[in-house]
């Protein structure tokens, strides 16, 4: 009878430790999307498992990408469609879609969750859309070609770069005005502010820099230049940046020089570049900052980082010229 008794605690023990396996897995996952702008496809991976479990087709040229606060949907700049469609994450359809203005190209969610604010590439200006009424709130006319689209932590600045006027637009988002305009190197892609709202850097892909603009005085506190041996100088541009969720490091991904170099930001050297696939565009990071992935133009993957190693540890094959990538917990 005593080992019976025994036998049955020790059942339920391991019944009760799977189960918070089971628990402890489920929280843990997570999502990654891919937009992919020729065969206007979203690539869905696991997170963990770094396994394909779906294509989905969207609109012409999807580019940039976004979740909604709630992360139910994901905002997808159909550049080509001359709109933003919403693809419920649930049952991976398109439901509606969202005004942008002509050829939107990057978004980017306000920190309340109900604004977007999308660069119009052909028409030279950001467009406001409130995602609840569905509708167009305000064209603000910035430099010529905008791309990159940066909200501060705080909601008080929109910072949005111009490729050929070569200018960080400082838009304050209580007048929608834009009250501010830094000169940087040859043509900004994105603008990403540090966690703590107190930088915003700035890629230049001709320049071969990112400007780290201090928010407080509207000035450039150093330009982070890069040099890979082996590869020429103008092979090196950088386009996406990522931050670290404690901002203590940026991930600049270096375009046709297949790097993503890892910069202290605190001293703003770079520390070391990782090899991915060729040109790498855009980048987000898991939820618990372990995992980086990467969208990679040329070479039609995506690679997947360790970040406690700083090593790449997978490529996964997705669409054709992959561009954004977000990450959905």
């Amino acid at each position: 009878m005593n080992t019976l008794r025994l036998s049955s605690r020790k059942g339920i023990r391991m019944l009760v430790s799977a189960i918070l396996l089971m628990a402890s897995a489920s929280v843990h996952a997570y999502t990654v999307y891919v937009s992919s702008e020729k065969d206007n496809t979203i690539t869905v991976v696991d997170g963990d498992t770094l396994e394909l479990k779906r294509t989905v087709d969207v609109g012409a040229r999807p580019r940039g990408i976004a979740l909604s606060k709630d992360n139910k949907v994901l905002y997808v700049c159909t550049s080509d469609a001359d709109h933003i469609e919403v693809l419920d994450l649930d049952t991976l359809k398109v439901i509606h879609t969202l005004p942008s203005g002509p050829d939107p190209e990057l978004l980017v969610l306000g920190p309340e969750g109900r604004y977007i604010y999308a660069a119009n590439e052909d028409d030279n200006m950001v467009t406001v859309i409130d995602v609840e009424k569905r509708s167009k709130v305000a064209e603000i006319l910035v430099g010529v070609e905008p791309e990159g689209m940066g909200v501060s932590p705080d909601g008080k600045w929109l910072v949005n770069t111009s490729e050929t006027t070569n200018m960080a637009h400082f838009i304050n988002l209580e007048n929608l005005q834009v009250e501010y305009n830094v000169l940087v190197d040859q043509r900004p892609r994105v603008a990403q502010f540090t966690p703590d709202g107190s930088q915003v850097w700035v890629s230049s892909e001709i320049g071969g820099t990112v400007s780290v603009i201090d928010v407080a005085s509207k000035q450039i506190i150093r330009k982070i230049g890069f040099a890979i041996p082996g590869i020429r100088s103008e092979a090196i541009q950088p386009v996406g940046i990522r931050m670290s969720e404690d901002g203590s490091r940026a991930f600049v991904a270096l375009g046709p020089a297949a790097r993503v170099a890892v910069v202290d930001s605190g001293t703003l050297e770079v520390e070391k570049y990782l090899l991915v696939g060729q040109r790498v565009w855009n980048l987000d990071l898991s939820p618990n900052g372990k995992r980086m992935f990467t969208t990679n133009g040329v070479s039609n993957d995506m690679s997947v980082i360790d970040l406690e190693r700083l090593k790449v540890i997978k490529s996964i094959p997705v669409g054709q010229l992959p561009w954004g990538v977000v990450v959905r917990p």
